[in-house]
């Protein structure tokens, strides 16, 4: 029998099912915050300096995945990636202080530092050069860490952009993160803030700690922060007058001689009950809408240099809840800066290094190759 021949029409399943409508179409950022690449509240991405600096971007998020420096449990390494998808809204209007961020600052996602695992001495270079590179272009960084040692490299390449100026860090945690060692280790995330002191970054005086609590550290470890003329205000003191009072001393102490503050927040200040994704948890910690309210009072107040968010440990996670507060509190510092800039105060940085880096692109093109960080 001949072969029954195949028929040449096409199938329109299309057609059959119905989906061949004229729907409206959407493209990305215009979708829903689950679906398109994961960028920070879905900002573009710009990993270029070269084209980060022409933009003249005012707040530029930096991904430093590291937790290489923990003592206990791991897995902030895949904080930044967390912090960035954990937005459930697409709204972007302040309820709290009415206004929509985005519509005022330009707020770009720098993508990450060119991190390795099991190499705290390279991954802390990497920090510094992205962090300083971010912040020579004049934008704020937002650094999503990590664990909390990330804050000696950051913090230090904050410091340098800003010279001959200088900063102040406010600095919220259950702990104070200025030992010695960690078992021998000077780069841990038990010791940056006493790496900060040591190298000059920042001023003791200029060092003010809020929410510490629990069993540590030592005596001998707050001898030598009074030595340093650190200031800090353990949980018992918000108990007592309230978070406000507390936060408005801090920031008044943070600037004593200093020109602008970095802001270092560890995700263990709050609560477990409230924020279980962390590795040291300490119970009886402070609540998400006080911290949130600290960070805008903050940020709406005074000069930012620069913020980190820290020690957020997915795996330690239940229903995102941890990943969430520290979105929000980027954003809510986001939107302070935002109102900051609406009633006529400057958010982008203009001077120290950045101004160098100006004067020198006027005279000709840089010599070195472009850094970019992997997306």
């Amino acid at each position: 029998m001949p072969t029954e021949r195949r028929s040449k029409t096409r199938p329109d399943y299309a057609r059959q099912n119905h989906w061949d409508r004229d729907y409206p179409r959407h493209a990305w950022p215009d979708v829903p915050t689950y679906a398109g690449p994961v960028t920070f509240f879905q900002r573009p991405m710009i990993t270029d300096i070269d084209e980060l600096g022409r933009r003249r971007a005012d707040v530029a998020i930096v991904g430093a995945p590291f937790d290489d420096g923990v003592s206990h449990r791991p897995g902030a390494r895949f904080g930044p990636r967390a912090i960035r998808q954990a937005s459930y809204t697409s709204g972007d209007y302040s309820l709290q202080l009415d206004i929509r961020p985005f519509e005022v600052l330009d707020v770009v996602d720098s993508g990450d530092a060119d991190l390795t695992p099991a190499w705290i001495e390279r991954s802390h270079q990497m920090i510094f050069e992205r962090v300083l590179d971010v912040a020579a272009t004049g934008a704020i960084p937002i650094v999503l860490g990590g664990d909390h040692s990330i804050t000696w490299p950051s913090a230090s390449a904050v410091a340098q952009v800003r010279a001959p100026g200088s900063i102040g860090i406010v600095h919220f945690d259950a702990h104070a993160d200025t030992a010695q060692s960690d078992w021998g280790v000077l780069s841990g995330h038990g010791t940056p803030m006493r790496r900060l002191i040591e190298s000059g970054a920042v001023k003791g005086k200029n060092f003010v700690q809020v929410g510490l609590r629990g069993y540590w550290p030592p005596v001998e470890v707050f001898e030598w922060m009074k030595q340093q003329g650190m200031r800090w205000h353990l949980m018992r003191e918000i108990e007592e007058i309230g978070a406000e009072a507390v936060v408005d001393m801090a920031i008044k102490e943070a600037l004593e001689g200093a020109d602008a503050v970095y802001l270092s927040l560890d995700i263990d200040v709050i609560d477990p009950g409230s924020a279980p994704g962390t590795g040291t948890p300490e119970p009886g910690g402070m609540l998400p809408r006080e911290v949130l309210r600290a960070i805008r009072r903050i940020c709406g107040q005074v000069e930012i240099a620069a913020m980190d968010i820290v020690e957020v440990s997915p795996p330690f996670d239940h229903a995102e809840v941890t990943a969430m507060v520290a979105h929000r509190a980027a954003l809510e510092c986001i939107s302070a800066l935002a109102v900051r800039k609406r009633d006529g105060h400057p958010v982008r940085f203009d001077g120290g290094l950045v101004a160098e880096r100006a004067a020198a692109a006027a005279k000709g093109p840089r010599k070195h190759s472009t850094r970019k960080a992997r997306s």
